[in-house]
């Protein structure tokens, strides 16, 4: 869920929870949009981070777009009725030299049953994990528009179980298989462990695994939602999103919801902690959503999307030292940025947005060279 999870437009009306909904593209602004995507049109002048820009998908609702361990690809996850994809499934973009998009249509990678979220590669670049609801049903899961008192709320649907993948679309390994919602893997680059979010405890919390699947370690206990993990590029360190409601009506109602099978996601901070569940601590005290945090290459800041600023829309993206100080906005679109992952080598940034989009609705991928 990222929700993933299923995200991106809750807040533009899209449901995203790090993970995406449905919305049928308009094919003339999709024409349109792919004609205007030259020179530095895609940037505004504010983004003084960003260096050349090139929009990747065109129409439909893209997201969380995340790098090989070669930066030569991106796996990502979509909702497009012009590729007959109802609901999100997992795709592979090839990119070749300077980072620019292969000309043929991305890689169906998931099995085209139920509902996908969170794909990530695995060293090597072979193999990628990614959770499915498949086995609980073939087709995709109900979206609930809003929650039981009008709040805008992500599903946590108990079918997603996580998987392990080839680049056929072969699953290799079943990594989850106990009762409830198991999703949100990403994997750290030391390439010797994952991240996931679980309900197994009753409550949403994250957990550490090897990339079999074992050796499972409890790194949350807190009441309230934890997830969209990253690890640190030395992987001694997780980056995440949560909840903490405190008083006994915010309890009550976090838990009413989760009963139901549901997460509201309009307050959230970052927290971080080391990869054992050691050294946990708050990062951001902004207030609002802040949500898809991911470090830079150098361990020292994170990027992160977040309507602090607004109090709604729009979602931008900002960074912030690992001490919590220097806090910096580096997007300016007036709708959303977000899911934003730095490629390995340091020279490129991906993330999703509602740029260019001919003001229709479709949520998609951008790459743009990182200046420091």
């Amino acid at each position: 869920m990222r929700t993933k999870l299923g995200i991106i437009g809750a807040f533009t009306g899209l449901v995203l929870m790090n993970c995406g909904t449905e919305v049928a593209p308009d094919e003339k602004n999709q024409a349109k949009s792919e004609t205007a995507v030259q020179g530095d049109s895609l940037r505004y002048p504010e983004e003084v981070h960003f260096g050349s820009m090139r929009q990747l998908t065109f129409g439909g609702d893209n997201a969380e777009a995340y790098w090989s361990f070669a930066s030569d690809a991106l796996i990502f996850q979509a909702t497009n009725p012009a590729w007959e994809v109802p609901c999100d499934q997992i795709f592979i973009m090839e990119l070749g030299e300077d980072a620019k998009p292969l000309p043929n249509r991305p890689t169906p990678v998931s099995t085209g049953l139920g509902r996908t979220t969170c794909s990530y590669f695995l060293p090597g670049d072979s193999t990628f994990v990614y959770a499915s609801t498949h086995l609980g049903d073939s087709a995709c899961p109900p979206v609930p528009p809003k929650g039981p008192n009008g709040e805008y709320v992500w599903p946590i649907y108990d079918d997603f179980d996580i998987f392990i993948a080839d680049r056929s679309g072969n699953i290799t390994l079943q990594v989850t298989d106990l009762p409830g919602y198991d999703a949100e893997a990403t994997v750290s680059p030391k390439g010797d462990r994952m991240v996931f979010t679980s309900t197994r405890s009753g409550d949403l919390e994250l957990y550490t695994c090897d990339l079999q699947g074992n050796d499972v370690v409890q790194i949350t206990s807190d009441l309230g939602y934890d997830g969209g993990a990253f690890f640190s590029p030395d992987g001694e360190w997780l980056i995440w999103r949560a909840s903490r409601p405190k008083t006994e009506e915010e309890k009550a109602h976090y838990l009413g919801l989760l009963e139901k099978g549901l997460v509201e996601p309009s307050d959230m901070e970052l927290f971080i902690g080391r990869a054992d569940g050691t050294e946990i601590r708050q990062l951001t005290d902004l207030g609002g959503a802040n949500w898809a945090p991911f470090f830079h290459p150098n361990g020292e800041r994170v990027i992160f999307c977040s309507n602090h600023h607004t109090g709604g829309f729009p979602f931008n993206l900002f960074s912030i030292k690992v001490d919590g100080t220097g806090l910096e906005q580096i997007t300016f679109d007036n709708a959303f940025d977000s899911f934003p992952m730095f490629s390995p080598d340091g020279k490129y940034l991906s993330f999703s947005s509602n740029r260019n989009n001919g003001r229709t609705r479709n949520t998609n991928l951008f790459v743009v060279e990182w200046i420091e």
